[in-house]
């Protein structure tokens, strides 16, 4: 069995923490996109999100700084919770493009890849808490790579049909970016499920 991250280490607990904060942020953007009012509460929230991920992130780096040994390589360990970082970020993006380009309807795309990261952030948080056995965490990462690829194929028809159906060039302008900060979510998602998985190719 590959164990990483024995129960008893403080890495494995705040790992879970980013997680847990990643799929509140996740789960706060695919609520803005589905009820779509209180649009300036709801940025806030996330807004707020944002920060107690960076201030999770600051935990773990001050534990890399003290540890002497740590569960597995140093460069990994920035590397995943950077990556865990990026996807929370591109969440803000979102949510802060949509009041700022001042938005003012959902399209269906826009809720469904709103939706894809929320699901992305679930299967995230459970190979997370899965990193003391990564063997059993293989069927999460997996789901992260193929909600990728939904997302892939629903953007390029939704900017394909915003271009061939579009009729005010800034709307179009305005959705376009916005899908695509979107989509760099759901990107940034799946090279977070590549670090673990790389991570468990090193400890196989």
């Amino acid at each position: 069995m590959v164990r990483l991250l024995p129960k008893d280490e403080a890495f494995h607990d705040v790992f879970v923490k980013d997680g847990e904060n990643l799929l509140e942020a996740a789960r706060a953007l695919n609520a803005m996109f589905t009820e779509f009012d209180r649009l300036d509460e709801r940025v806030a929230t996330i807004q707020a999100l944002e920060h107690e991920g960076d201030e999770i992130d600051a935990e773990i780096a001050a534990r890399l700084e003290k540890s002497f040994i740590t569960p597995f390589d140093r460069e990994d360990i920035h590397e995943l919770y950077t990556r865990l970082d990026d996807v929370v970020d591109g969440i803000q993006e979102a949510a802060e493009t949509v009041v700022i380009y001042g938005i003012d309807t959902a399209t269906d795309e826009a809720r469904r890849m709103a939706g894809i990261i929320d699901a992305q952030a679930e299967q995230l948080l459970e190979a997370l808490r899965k990193l003391d056995r990564l063997e059993t965490a293989g069927m999460h990462l997996k789901a992260v790579h193929d909600l990728e690829n939904e997302a892939d194929g629903l953007s390029r028809a939704a900017i394909g049909r915003l271009f061939r159906d579009g009729d005010d060039p800034l709307t179009v302008i305005k959705l376009r970016d916005l899908y695509k900060v979107l989509e760099d979510t759901v990107d940034a998602a799946e090279d977070a499920a590549e670090v673990i998985e790389r991570i468990a190719a090193k400890h196989q």
